[in-house]
């Protein structure tokens, strides 16, 4: 069920919806709530991937966020995130500033006893970079 048009109590917003977030969601899944804090000009972590699908707010700062197939983008205080998990590529989540800390909190739906995220070697870094969106010249 959609909550658009659901009248909602005052001080209670809907930032965004993602209808098809359950298909992505694998079986027996565990829901684990995850902060990430940045210092200021914090790379992130290095190219990864994640076990399931995750849902997020960017709570302070700004991020740049980077999925395999999609275009780098800075997603600001206020922004959602979605990243269906599994086999995509997390290339980028860096502090996008580089005089304040950036944060954002995301519920990860995996797996229990899986890794918050695996770290993607160089090799398959290679194999794969005809995946990755690069701006067009």
């Amino acid at each position: 069920m959609s909550v658009e048009g659901v009248h909602l109590p005052p001080g209670v917003e809907v930032i965004t919806t993602r209808s098809e977030a359950a298909a992505w969601i694998p079986a027996g899944a565990e829901a684990r709530t995850i902060r990430v804090t940045l210092a200021p000009g914090d790379p992130g972590a290095p190219p990864h991937r994640h076990p399931g699908p995750l849902f997020g707010y960017v709570t302070e700062g700004e991020i740049l966020f980077e999925l395999e197939g999609q275009m780098p983008r800075v997603l600001k205080a206020g922004d959602a995130l979605f990243e269906p998990g599994g086999d995509v590529i997390h290339y980028q989540g860096a502090n996008n500033l580089p005089d304040a800390q950036s944060q954002l909190v995301v519920t990860m739906f995996a797996p229990p006893g899986t890794p918050v995220l695996t770290v993607v070697s160089a090799q398959e870094l290679a194999e794969r970079r005809h995946l990755r969106a690069t701006p067009s010249s």
